[in-house]
C-alpha cells in the first residue's frame, strides 16, 4: 500500500468514524442498562477506527497510540469475553 492508498483510507475512515460516533452519541444508556452492550458494541467500533488510522499512517508507526488502541479494544472487549482476562492483558503494553 503506497502512502497514497493509506491517506485515501485514513480519510474514509473517517468518514465512517463520524457516523460510528454520532451513533454512539445518541444511544442513551449507562453500565447495566439493556442497551448497554449495544453502546460498547459502538464504541468497539470506534475504536477499531482508531486502530486502522495507527496502523495506516505513513512513517513509523506510533508504538503510544497503538497501545493506547490496544489498551481500549481490549478494556472494551472484556465485556464481550470476561473469561479472556483481557483487562490483565494490558497490563503489559506499557512496561
Amino acid at each position: 500500500m503506497n502512502n497514497l492508498e493509506r491517506q485515501q483510507s485514513i480519510k474514509k475512515s473517517w468518514d465512517i468514524h463520524n457516523v460510528v460516533e454520532t451513533a454512539y452519541l445518541k444511544l442513551n444508556a449507562t453500565k447495566g442498562d439493556e442497551q448497554w452492550l449495544a453502546k460498547q458494541r459502538v464504541l468497539l467500533a470506534d475504536m477499531a477506527l482508531h486502530l486502522l488510522q495507527t496502523a495506516l499512517n505513513p512513517g513509523e508507526i506510533d508504538l503510544d497510540k497503538l497501545k493506547n488502541n490496544l489498551h481500549a479494544i481490549l478494556t472494551i472487549s472484556d465485556e464481550f469475553l470476561p473469561k479472556a482476562g483481557l483487562v490483565s492483558a494490558t497490563e503489559n503494553l506499557y512496561q
